[in-house]
């Protein structure tokens, strides 16, 4: 629910000039997420949003630029976190989650680009994950449980 809610806070205040706190909880709420004041304060401060000027002298929340390193690190976490287990059938690699994380987990895997991956398919709780050859996908497992171990 935290990924979810945190990535919609990020698309809100790409669309939106939001202002407040209370702004950001006031749309979240018509998102159908239910937040208090701390909750919304938290997020903010993992996400690392600030403020900053808009043209007509009013401030905005963004988000900070984040280097690679930084990036590399949550879509890391997002798999490590969401992740159950993992099975190989020849060079496609299927990849269970904790129940509603798989988009999210899928996304992290598209963000490490790892270039033997074609793509993944998400669902609920599984990913499918098609990969350019059985050596690829053996090698791709192997990186996948190095980041599940740490």
């Amino acid at each position: 629910m935290k990924t979810k809610r945190q990535a919609k806070i990020v698309e809100l205040i790409q669309k939106n000039e939001i202002e407040t706190q209370e702004e950001l909880s006031a749309y979240l709420e018509k998102e159908g997420f239910q937040v208090t004041q701390a909750t919304v304060s938290r997020d903010i401060r993992e996400l690392k949003l600030t403020k900053i000027a808009m043209s007509d002298g009013r401030q905005k929340y963004a988000a900070l630029q984040e280097t690679n390193e930084d990036l590399a690190q949550k879509y890391a976490r997002v798999f490590h976190d969401g992740f159950v287990s993992m099975d190989l059938a020849q060079n496609l690699l299927v990849i269970k989650t904790v129940s509603g994380m798989a988009m999210a987990v899928a996304a992290a895997l598209d963000a490490l680009h790892m270039q033997e991956i074609l793509g993944c398919i998400a669902g609920d709780d599984t990913i499918m994950c098609a990969i350019r050859t059985t050596d690829d996908a053996e090698k791709v497992m192997a990186r996948l449980k190095k980041i599940i171990e740490e």
